[in-house]
């Protein structure tokens, strides 16, 4: 059975998708455009060498650019057809297939990461679960972060508006604390009506 996220994928660029994702990102760096904002992000938090899960890492863009600045990461996603894109490219690093509202990885993070608007593209009903899987695989003290629209102008074609105060009642039942909110990936001040978010959110120590 296909997944929310590759339905809407093959309706907008056809059987070889996954290739067609990679190829764009491509293209915008080679046309000097910077592809790079989700790592410098976490970049701007946790300094590395620190472990990071990239959660629904598709083609592995951006699990791979936290390699390049001495990251430690793991990158994980449903799509098998995305994870081969990833790991044909970049075979040294690590890829993991599993649904992320039943992850089990051996390991914990200092970072999970959730971008690509992960979080709308989740299946129907898996919304809390996937918030109490993300949490499991976070240290202590550890940072969950994520960004994904808020309405249908920063949405993929099909895909339906999961809403902050739903996405933020899951985090808080996860056992997440919420410590900012950001307008995209650059840092900008949130703006409720701006239609996207990045959020950041903290296991407790205790």
């Amino acid at each position: 059975m296909s997944t929310r996220w590759e339905r809407i994928a093959r309706e907008a660029a056809g059987e070889d998708y996954a290739r067609e994702y990679a190829a764009r990102f491509r293209a915008l760096a080679a046309r000097g455009e910077d592809v790079h904002g989700e790592a410098a992000f976490v970049a701007e938090l946790v300094p590395a060498p620190a472990r990071v899960l990239d959660a629904g890492c598709g083609t592995g863009r951006i699990a791979v650019r936290l390699s390049e600045l001495g990251y430690d990461v793991v990158g994980v996603d449903v799509d098998l057809a995305m994870l081969w894109v990833a790991a044909g490219d970049n075979p040294e690093l690590e890829w993991q297939w599993a649904d992320l509202s039943t992850l089990e990885l051996e390991s914990t993070f200092d970072v999970v990461l959730v971008a690509g608007n992960t979080i709308p593209l989740l299946e129907d009903g898996t919304l809390a679960d996937t918030c109490t899987r993300l949490a499991a695989h976070t240290e202590p003290g550890g940072l969950v972060i994520c960004g994904f629209g808020l309405d249908e102008a920063h949405l993929p074609a099909g895909c339906p508006v999961t809403t902050l105060t739903d996405f933020q009642a899951a985090m808080a039942l996860a056992g997440l604390d919420d410590v900012a909110e950001f307008s995209g990936w650059e840092r900008g001040e949130f703006d409720p009506e701006g239609g996207y978010v990045v959020s950041v959110y903290q296991r407790p120590e205790a």
